[in-house]
């Protein structure tokens, strides 16, 4: 843990010493956003006889439905829910051994179905419930939403969230809810029960990810919204949240058995590139769709995602190439996927050059987090979630606050913003750590976490499922 901590700290200490350097753009297509703050201004300092005409002006109106804003999110709502079934549980099955090919996919498919009901009856409340909480000021709210809620009362036909109904936007929220422990899951591939794994997704997504997500996304109150933190579709929240998890994870379980010493090859990577092609595709919806709007920040959003994306791509395939004299299938592959998790807090707030610098410095730093430093580091991250996801995370998170354009997401790359990005990801490291192991340290304790040795050498698809892949 010391060695792994050592690198982490190398890894952002080099994010620090990077340029502070953001897109220019015309002062005439500052977006509202942006243009918010200074009318506030305006306003405080008028003289007092302009204040009975504006005590006079009416009161705001109720939000009124976008039908294009709506569909979009529909459709956001699917492609984002494409990405764990049948995307993640693709990409993930086949990288795995043939033996547990149904187990790993069983991991996605069994994830979906629980943290849909648990997100109905909790997760939603906890993570977007706004009572209490005022701008400014940090209380019990700013961390943890109260359970008003629930069950999702009070959501009725018309209920709102900005111009679509309130329902469409509970349910996009819910693909990231499920996608999330989903991905944790390529950490400790091969070895961990069905039942630890099921408690330990339970527990964790109301006690980790809700939190996580409402101090960084439900707004005016929220602890991380307040300090600045950017991240528009998930890198603290989704794949940082993942991809420490799934570090403490390996490590809690130890490696597998014959690992370093067995091969351990995938067994189908024709599963593993139509998994990888699905989560390209279905990414449009994770990051244009959190625009929560058919606009042209959703198409900027859309457009840096498959800019970054193939950058990251072939920076990925040409290190593996210089370092190992052939570019692999799985490479080229793993890159996208690192591309994807480094634009997606970007994805609202750069431009096109951001977006290319951020894919090619994915691609080559989660190449080597997924090679070299996991095997200095002796850690077993079965199928990288951590070189991926928690690595391309940290990338993303903190070149977010040096390429971030005003005129696109209301904020200018800067140091100051570096540095709040930076406490933000220390914040997120720190929370998901500590209650990843809190919560693996009870089951472990009460349930127990691993299979047997048996079990483990059988296969987990006959030992926990009774099935097998002929």
């Amino acid at each position: 843990m010391t060695k792994w901590l050592a690198s982490l700290s190398l890894i952002l200490s080099l994010g620090l010493a990077a340029p502070v350097w953001a897109e220019d753009a015309p002062a005439a297509t500052v977006t509202e956003e942006a243009a918010a703050p200074v009318a506030m201004d305006q306003a405080a300092t008028m003289p007092a006889e302009a204040a009975p005409a504006e005590a006079a002006a009416p009161a705001a109106e109720a939000p009124k439905l976008d039908s294009g804003a709506t569909a979009w999110m529909l459709t956001s709502t699917a492609l984002v829910l494409l990405m764990t079934i049948p995307g993640l549980a693709l990409f993930y099955g086949g990288m795995v051994r043939k033996k547990n090919v149904l187990g790993t996919m069983m991991q996605s498919f069994a994830i979906t179905a629980m943290i849909t009901v648990l997100w109905m009856v909790a997760g939603y409340s906890i993570a977007f419930d706004t009572t209490g909480m005022e701008k400014g000021v940090t209380n019990f709210y700013s961390f943890f939403g109260s359970l008003s809620k629930a069950f999702l009362a009070g959501m009725g036909k018309d209920s709102m969230t900005a111009s679509i109904p309130e329902s469409v936007f509970m349910t996009f929220q819910m693909t990231f809810a499920i996608i999330t422990p989903a991905l944790i899951t390529g950490a400790f591939a091969d070895r961990m029960k069905f039942s630890a794994m099921m408690l330990f997704t339970a527990v964790w997504s109301l006690l980790v990810y809700a939190p996580i997500a409402h101090m960084v996304w439900s707004g005016d109150g929220g602890y991380m919204w307040d300090m600045g933190v950017l991240d528009f579709a998930g890198g603290t929240v989704v794949h940082i949240n993942a991809g420490v998890a799934g570090l403490i994870a390996a490590l809690m379980l130890g490696p597998r058995i014959g690992y370093g010493k067995e091969p351990m090859a995938p067994h189908n990577l024709t599963l593993t590139v139509m998994g990888a092609a699905m989560l390209w595709v279905g990414w449009f919806g994770f990051n244009a769709g959190s625009a929560v709007a058919a606009d042209g920040r959703a198409g900027m959003a859309m457009a840096v995602t498959q800019i970054a994306t193939g950058a990251a791509a072939l920076g990925w395939m040409f290190a593996e190439w210089i370092g190992k004299g052939k570019p692999s299938v799985l490479g080229i592959a793993s890159g996208a996927v690192a591309g994807l998790v480094a634009i997606t807090p970007a994805s609202g707030f750069v431009g096109p050059m951001g977006a290319l610098i951020i894919g090619l410095v994915a691609g080559v730093v989660c190449f080597w987090s997924a090679t070299s430093l996991k095997r200095m580091l002796k850690y077993d991250d079965s199928l990288d979630a951590f070189g991926v996801h928690g690595i391309g995370g940290i990338v993303g998170a903190l070149l977010t606050g040096i390429f971030a354009v005003e005129s696109i997401g209301g904020t200018a790359g800067s140091m100051a913003q570096l540095m709040i990005q930076l406490k933000g990801t220390a914040i997120t490291i720190a929370y998901t750590a500590i209650g990843t192991y809190i919560i693996l340290k009870v089951l472990d304790l009460t349930v127990g976490l691993r299979v047997s040795e048996d079990e483990e050498r059988e296969g987990l698809d006959i030992a926990l499922h009774g099935e097998r892949v002929e």
